[in-house]
């Protein structure tokens, strides 16, 4: 049963998600257009099994759904509005200084 999750939250697991390199990517094709893992890992130059471990953390914080086609899964962004929010954060200014990195960089948690 799907939950609509609290601001707060929703802005947490958007975070996390975000927190990857490879995740980031995975948003940004599926924000072109839905697709199938073995096209995503082709595209994005991964293997299949990390690509799916990153497509279960995607799922897992809400981000990306699973639409079956025949006895495939397609994946795609669980709303459009996410896209859009990934556009504007592209295009976000941040101010950070060149010797500095995030205190939080180095933990590789998930949602």
């Amino acid at each position: 049963m799907l939950t609509l999750a609290p601001d707060i939250e929703v802005l947490a697991r958007f975070g996390r998600a975000l927190a990857d390199p490879i995740r980031c990517r995975i948003l940004l094709a599926l924000r072109e257009a839905p697709a199938h893992p073995a096209e995503l890992a082709e595209a994005l130059g991964v293997s299949r099994t990390r690509l799916s471990n990153h497509l279960a953390c995607l799922r897992d914080c809400g981000l990306v759904v699973t639409v079956p086609v025949g006895r495939r899964t397609r994946y795609e962004l669980a709303d459009d509005r996410l896209g859009s929010a990934l556009d504007n954060l592209r295009s976000a200014v941040v101010a950070v200084e060149a010797d500095r990195t995030c205190v939080d960089a180095e933990k590789k948690d998930c949602c």
